[in-house]
This record gives C-alpha cells, structure tokens and sequence, in this order.
C-alpha cells in the first residue's frame, strides 16, 4: 500500500504528529505503549533463550554468539527467528501494540515478514554500520516497516538505534562494494551526520524504522546489554520477490486484517540481494569482512 492509500485510514496508537513524523523522517520512536506485562514475559522468554545458549558452542540458525560465549558466561549478538523458539514472542508479534503500530504506517492490513532478538551484550556489543534494509529483503512497494522494542532502558551508552532523518524519501544505496561483495555497509562520507538521530528511551519504547531509512548503532561499552525486540512487517499487498534471509513457517502470515486480493508496485525500483537460500550469516559476516572478501551467506 502506497502512503497517500495508507493515510486515508484512521490512526490507532500513533498520534497525528507521530504518523507525520515517521513518514517525513523514516523513524519515529513511541514511548509508554507497551504495557509492563508485555516487557516481563518478553523478558522471561528472552532469559529462557539465553539459558539454551549455554548448551551450544558455535553460531546456528538460532543464535549468532559474541566471541567469549560459553556455558558459564553467555554472550549473545542475535536470536533469529523468535518468534519460532518461544510462544511469547509469536504472540506479542502477532497480537500487540507492535501490531496496532504497524498498522498506522501500513494500512489497516498487515503481513508479517521476520523477526529478530539483537542483544548488543554488555562490554562490547558489536555496532551496526550504516545501511538501508529493503535491499536485503526486496519487496513490490516500501510498506515495510520494522518495529522495535526496547526490553531494557535504552541510553547512548549501550549504542541505540541512530537514525539519518529524512533518508527515507532519498536515494536507494548499494549493498555491495565496488567489487560485488554483499557488504550491508554505506561508507560513512556519504552520510549526513548532520540528520543523526539517537533514540533513546525507556524500556518499552517502539521505535518504528522504514525500510528505506539509513540506519547504525555504535558499539555498546557500557554495563548493561540492550535486547532489541525487532519485527518486521508489511501492507498485506506488497509481496516480496527473492528469499527471505530470516526464513520462518510464520513469514507472510496476516496479523492484521484481510489477505490482498491485489498486488501493491512501487514504480521506484530495488537492488536484488545475493540468494539467501543456502542460509544468512547475519549483518556481522558481511560488514567485517569489509570490501575484501567474499560475499558469505
């Protein structure tokens, strides 16, 4: 669903100002939304999540481990899927604020896509380098919308999600060096670090990122990890057209709404990503490997 489609509808969380907001700057974060009993089983589910860690000794196609984890000092970068290892977090996708959020900048129809726990753990936390998401999961429209909740306080010491305001309404770049490898990666003098958004914000906060919007996070020194709850959605009539690299029995499933009975087309057109089919590292794989390696997926 196109966005003047999308505004003819009545918003349901958002206010006027916020709805505005989000389709001018590509972000927009929503405080006070998610109710406490949401947080606490989130957080019950994601702590059970970590205890099954302990029992693995190298990255799977559920958890993506820090280097140091181990049985007796877990250390996570990601839980892939989520919503596929506990049934707490395919409820709260499903059926939440999360959803009702989705909805005001999609339409009142509403497909999920993927899901994705980043922990950015304490002490280290990896950062993300700037980069746009669609290319990695093109679809017919840019409906899709990410929408993330913090589990914890967020501050700029744990490195929140940074946002380049407006970003969404410019120009699509590659994903890939000057030498085809898949390297998720903007080089940083082509962002205006003028626009730079830091959101920060209590646990519980959504921040609501566009799939075309720039985007990174530093590293996080700090004491406390930031679990970052993000779930990816879409108008139920835009339809993706390569492979989903977050693969899940769940993706395409209307939570919101009725199915499409017509397709959505963008007239702007999207870089096509390598062929996730074989599996998907996670961001980390391609951004380290800079510009001289090989694609990994």
């Amino acid at each position: 669903m196109l966005e003047h489609e999308i505004l003819k509808h009545p918003a349901i969380i958002l206010t006027t100002a916020q709805r505005e907001q989000y389709f001018e700057e590509g972000a927009v974060l929503v405080k006070d939304v998610v109710p406490v009993n949401w947080l606490e089983r989130l957080r019950a589910a994601s702590a059970e999540m970590i205890e099954r860690s302990r029992k693995i000794d190298q990255s799977d196609d559920r958890f993506l481990l820090e280097d140091g984890h181990s049985p007796e000092n877990p250390c996570l970068k990601r839980l892939s899927s989520p919503v596929d290892h506990h049934p707490d977090f395919w409820a709260f996708a499903g059926s939440s604020p999360a959803v009702e959020a989705a909805a005001d900048v999609v339409g009142p129809d509403v497909k999920y896509h993927h899901s994705k726990l980043n922990f950015k753990w304490a002490r280290g936390g990896m950062k993300f380098d700037w980069h746009q998401d669609i290319q990695a999961w093109p679809h017919t429209d840019y409906s899709p919308v990410t929408v993330g909740l913090y589990l914890e306080d967020c501050g700029d010491e744990q490195g929140p999600l940074v946002t380049i305001r407006g970003s969404n309404k410019g120009k699509l770049h590659s994903m890939y060096d000057e030498n085809r490898n898949w390297v998720l990666r903007i080089p940083e003098e082509r962002i205006d670090l003028q626009s730079a958004v830091h959101h920060v914000g209590p646990a519980g906060s959504l921040v609501i990122l566009n799939c075309r919007t720039v985007h990174g996070s530093a590293p996080n020194l700090s004491e406390r990890s930031r679990p970052f709850l993000l779930i990816t959605y879409s108008s139920a009539d835009s339809f993706t057209y390569t492979v989903n690299p977050i693969q899940s029995p769940r993706e395409g499933t209307i939570v919101r709404g009725n199915p499409a009975t017509m397709s959505c087309h963008d007239p702007r057109p999207c870089e096509v990503p390598p062929d996730w089919s074989a599996g998907y590292a996670g961001p980390w794989a391609h951004q380290d490997q800079g510009s001289i390696g090989t694609t990994a997926i």
